[in-house]
Parts: C-alpha cells; sequence; structure tokens
C-alpha cells in the first residue's frame, strides 16, 4: 500500500511514525529506489512527487506542483497505472482539490479498481467530488466501507 497525504513542506512530523502506533502493519516513509515490498505501508515524504517505476521500485521526484500539490496523488497513481496496469488499485479519500481524480481516471483506464470515499462522508468533499467526476463507475464507500473493501481484495 502506498500512501500520499498532502503535507506543508516544512513539516516535521511523517505520517508513517503517526500510524505505526495504530496498526501491526509496518509503515515506512518510501526512500528512492527502493524495492516495493509487500507487507508495508509506504507514504510519500514531504515535497517530494512518489512514483512507481517499472521495475517496481520507487522514485522521487521534485518536480513542480501538480494540482498545488507536491507530494502528488495523481503523480503517484498515473505511475502505478502504468507499472501495474490492471492490478492497480487507487482509493481517493477527503480533501480540498482535485488531486488524484486524473490518476483514478488512468488507473481505471488500465482496467485497475478504482474506490472513492462517499463525499458525505468526508470532512472536505471536493477530493472525492472530482475522483466520482472523473471515474463515474468508480465504487464508493464510507471509509470502513473502503477498509473492509481493501482488505478483501488483499486476500484475493
Amino acid at each position: 500500500m502506498i500512501v500520499v497525504q498532502h503535507l506543508h513542506p516544512s513539516t516535521n512530523v511523517t505520517p508513517s511514525l503517526i500510524y505505526r502506533s495504530r496498526a501491526r502493519l509496518s509503515f515506512v516513509e518510501a526512500e528512492d529506489k527502493a524495492p516495493i515490498e509487500e507487507g508495508h505501508v509506504y507514504f510519500a515524504p514531504a515535497d517530494y512527487h512518489l512514483l512507481v517505476e517499472k521495475t517496481f521500485r520507487f522514485g522521487l521526484s521534485s518536480d513542480r506542483h501538480v494540482q498545488h500539490a507536491r507530494p502528488s496523488i495523481d503523480v503517484l497513481f498515473e505511475s502505478a497505472a502504468i507499472a501495474y496496469g490492471a492490478d492497480a488499485c487507487g482509493v481517493v479519500l477527503t480533501g480540498a482539490n482535485q488531486d488524484g481524480a486524473a490518476g483514478l481516471r488512468a488507473i481505471a483506464d488500465e482496467g485497475g479498481f478504482a474506490m472513492v470515499q462517499d463525499a458525505a462522508d468526508a470532512e472536505f468533499p471536493l477530493m472525492p467530488s472530482s475522483a466520482l467526476k472523473a471515474v463515474p463507475s468508480a465504487r464508493t464507500g464510507t471509509i470502513a466501507e473502503i477498509a473492509k473493501e481493501l482488505s478483501r481484495i488483499s486476500r484475493s
């Protein structure tokens, strides 16, 4: 699992540290050229785009902001769609911009799985609403329903 969370570039809190105490999974910050391994939850580092390379390794980039964000969900999803094709899975959650919509469309276009948080369940509904507009066929659900669906997918 790979997570992009919009963070201010000067943040000194790493999301992986916050979540470590809440689950039994391994939470780590992704590193450039590191292999993607099962059983880990990877987080994009602050102020870097996180990409999935065709060799199933990470790439970090300090290219321009996309949708006013770096890291950008679109950048991650678009690269994951290329690397994983129909095996890619994208989920867009609460947020205050349109980041993730174009990337989720790329995953869906490759035959991958697309899911969006129900806008009524989201603290900031703009991101999920934009993603659903881009991918009307995406499944929707609450956070709890998304968690159940991801758990089901990971077992199959």
